[in-house]
């Protein structure tokens, strides 16, 4: 049992909207993620997907609105959901998922998630 620095797991990369694995909980990946721009739209069939902002601001672009996300909230897309994430300025995110889950919803088209 060790507890982890989010501020320093950040510090340890710059690129944007390339999630790094900080932990496990449940099967799932905890990873901490920058981000910047407009992220694709996507959907995940079988499973929620978290998006909890430590810094900046944050759109989930859903088909028939939009939740804005600043630091200290989290919004959980359900699974199926077509949504995009979008970023005005550099945000830094904690997402959590089940272990594998490809964060384009297309294992063809996902990022790598190296482990920190």
């Amino acid at each position: 049992m060790d507890k982890v620095n989010l501020t320093e797991k950040l510090a340890t990369f710059s690129n944007h909207w390339s999630p790094r694995i900080i932990g496990q909980y449940n099967d799932n990946d905890l990873m901490v993620v920058k981000v910047q721009g407009e992220f694709v739209w996507h959907s995940h069939r079988d499973t929620d997907d978290l998006f909890l902002c430590l810094s900046g601001s944050v759109d989930i672009e859903l088909r028939d609105k939009t939740v804005i996300l600043n630091a200290g909230e989290l919004c959980v897309v359900p699974a199926g959901f077509e949504h995009r994430p979008t970023a005005r300025g550099e945000a830094h995110l904690v997402l959590i998922e089940p272990s594998g889950t490809p964060n384009t919803g297309d294992p063809d088209t996902a990022a790598h998630k190296p482990v920190i």
